[in-house]
């Protein structure tokens, strides 16, 4: 699969390539790198690394959605005043809530 994950996988920025998808599924509609084109199967490959990765990283990605809805300097204020411990059951809560695989 042809992709700006697969491509960045293999080290290509956007500046290197043009991609389209017309219906069909993505293409190279512009190669404007100095390096040669990449062949469609180590695309493929870099494609599944990259999805690999991808989903691997799925628990910090939901786990940074919740981390940043915190008001986490004002829970460490609240804590440190009323000698609770709310900032650190909110965040144990969270790596519970989405475990490291």
């Amino acid at each position: 699969m042809i992709s700006n994950g697969a491509l960045k996988q293999l080290g290509f920025s956007e500046e290197d390539y043009q991609l389209q998808d017309d219906g069909a599924g993505a293409y190279i509609k512009e190669w404007y790198s100095k390096t040669a084109q990449p062949s469609d199967s180590d695309i493929n490959a870099a494609h599944n690394v990259f999805q690999t990765n991808w989903n691997a990283e799925e628990y910090a990605r939901k786990r940074k959605a919740k981390y940043d809805a915190l008001n986490q300097f004002e829970l460490i204020s609240d804590d440190a005043i009323n000698g609770t411990t709310t900032h650190k059951d909110a965040i144990v809560a969270i790596k519970s809530e989405f475990p490291k695989p």
